[in-house]
């Protein structure tokens, strides 16, 4: 690996991440630009225990994780371990388990560990401190997380005494886990008590223990971690958030969606409902992005939780009363996809032919997050031309009139038909459109619905969640389509069904049993067959995933 690595945030910042002495330094590449965000920078420790069962298995085959392995960071020569980071207590707690340290190479299943030894902290002179130092710490190991369950993931299966004879493909698989060291930063008063709580590290001690509740090393925090499965099913809008600046430089005000590039440095942000409610006397520049799910005027998380079930009925079907869907124009999911080099990005479409003025007369694309600067200017919107790019009814138009599109939807004719169409999702009570972006730029259509009040549900053998999902799915524009993006975009829409609703358990698709490719994209991100589904316009494949079952999105 090169000197130093990149990683992509969801919000659309990038760290540059580099091997020092004793560990791996996190620096906040736009902190030039606009520091409102991260702090500059960070370091960890990490270090990967031998002694695990899991080593056992990488040490029967060595090939796996020495020669002819790339490094999982920087390459460098330092030891990631330097001496005297260990406690007492811990030095003989490792002793007496076989426990010993190594320098971190690459991922392994559930040997490697890490803790934050340092932060650099911006100058309080122009910045407010952290409304919640220990939000600050969670989504600093939220970003090192991130970085460290994008590296390559380490070979599954285990050894053990029983499966020693059995062929490598055939032996139980483990779960891929990191453990978070009480150690540095994290020795902080309760702050490992707090982390758990928040969801963001686990222990199997699930009990409360019978020491002395304040004291510092409690039995039952120090043995946690956090395993990829949790990690990609935890909201990221729980820890990212922003530092607020103190000094303010009010621009001109300027009507949502019209700012001036050049004149924008600092910018407040829409709340995750996109009201405005600027202070007395201040003038503010809304950031380009419309609806961006990260962005909030108290510099404080935007996730909230679902509201508790209501139940009303719909055709005779009980099912629980649903929260709206995004609005408009709303962006409700973007990721980096490394393997493409490329941001995807989930967003409604915007029904009207063109922009009204009333919203600066732009089009509206979501902006591939590694060339961007700031949350409100790098993951922002893009300002285009309208008579250089079509509208969102124009695209679907266009696509819905292609052969292919046609022969599987039916929805061709003059534009006023697929007007028609999309008026119709929009007051869907139980579904939403959305158009998937490939670094801004439109390339399908996609419908996201709750199966158990579709026409779906009823054909469902046995029992159907309160909370299963369903997708529609059609690739517009030639050049995205194929078996190198398909199943990307795909586990990213899954991905958004386990995020939008914890209690949503399982996944369904329902292709027609002649459209093969999309049968084998599912089945190859997880999706099993079970069996067929007959409506009266098509006989369908009932496709299921389901989350006790789904790892990871592709990355």
């Amino acid at each position: 690996m090169s000197a130093s690595s990149l990683v992509h945030l969801p919000n659309g910042l990038s760290l540059s991440v580099t091997a020092v002495f004793g560990g791996v330094s996190f620096k906040l590449n736009e902190m030039a630009i606009n520091p409102s965000v991260l702090p500059p920078g960070w370091t960890i420790v990490i270090r990967t225990e031998k002694g695990h069962l899991n080593s056992q298995h990488e040490h029967e085959h060595p090939s796996s994780s020495q020669s002819g392995a790339s490094s999982a960071i920087p390459s460098r020569e330092t030891s990631l371990s330097p001496p005297g980071e260990l406690s007492v207590e811990e030095s003989k707690s490792n002793t007496r388990e076989g426990l010993r340290h190594g320098r971190f190479v690459k991922p392994t299943l559930n040997s490697d560990c890490l803790f934050i030894s340092s932060i650099s902290l911006p100058s309080s002179s122009q910045f407010k401190p952290a409304t919640s130092p220990t939000r600050q710490i969670a989504m600093l190991l939220y970003a090192t997380l991130w970085w460290y369950f994008h590296l390559p993931a380490p070979d599954p299966h285990i050894s053990t005494e029983e499966s020693k004879l059995t062929p490598d493909s055939g032996k139980p698989k483990g779960g891929w886990r990191v453990y978070i060291k009480r150690q540095g930063i994290f020795k902080g008063r309760h702050l490992m008590q707090k982390l758990e709580r928040m969801g963001l590290i686990r222990t199997t001690d699930s009990f409360v223990g019978c020491g002395p509740a304040d004291v510092h090393d409690a039995t039952g925090w120090t043995n946690m971690f956090t395993s990829r499965r949790t990690f990609w099913q935890t909201d990221a809008r729980i820890f990212l958030f922003k530092l607020s600046p103190r000094h303010i430089t009010p621009p001109t005000f300027e009507f949502p969606g019209s700012p001036d590039r050049d004149s924008v440095s600092v910018t407040t942000d829409m709340s995750s409902t996109g009201t405005i409610s600027p202070p007395e006397n201040m003038n503010f520049v809304i950031p380009r992005r419309r609806g961006d799910p990260f962005t909030s005027g108290s510099n404080l998380p935007t996730f909230f939780p679902p509201p508790p079930p209501e139940f009303i009925f719909t055709n005779g079907i009980r099912h629980p009363l649903r929260q709206k869907p995004p609005r408009q124009g709303e962006v409700f999911y973007t990721r980096y996809i490394p393997s493409l080099r490329q941001t995807l990005s989930f967003r409604v479409p915007i029904l009207p032919s063109k922009l009204s003025s009333a919203l600066g007369n732009i089009q509206i694309y979501h902006k591939k997050s590694r060339s961007a600067p700031s949350i409100s200017s790098t993951t922002g919107l893009e300002v285009v031309d309208p008579e250089d790019s079509p509208s969102d009814l124009e695209l679907l138009s266009r696509w819905m009139n292609n052969p292919r599109v046609n022969k599987a939807w039916g929805v061709a004719g003059p534009q006023s038909v697929q007007e028609n169409f999309l008026q119709a999702q929009f007051n869907s009570r139980h579904s939403f459109p959305a158009f998937g972006c490939w670094d801004g730029r439109p390339f399908g259509y996609f419908e996201i619905y709750w199966v158990k009040e579709d026409a779906l549900g009823p054909l469902v053998p046995g029992p159907v969640g309160n909370y299963d999902r369903g997708l529609h799915c059609l690739v517009g524009e030639e050049e995205f389509r194929g078996p190198h993006r398909a199943p990307v975009w795909l586990s990213a829409l899954v991905h958004f069904c386990w995020l939008a609703d914890n209690r949503t358990e399982t996944v369904m698709m329902e292709p027609r049993v002649d459209n093969t490719n999309m049968i084998s994209y599912l089945q190859a991100i997880g999706f099993s067959k079970d069996g067929e589904v007959t409506f009266p316009h098509k006989q369908s494949a009932l496709m299921r995933i389901r989350r006790e079952n789904w790892e990871a999105p592709l990355l």
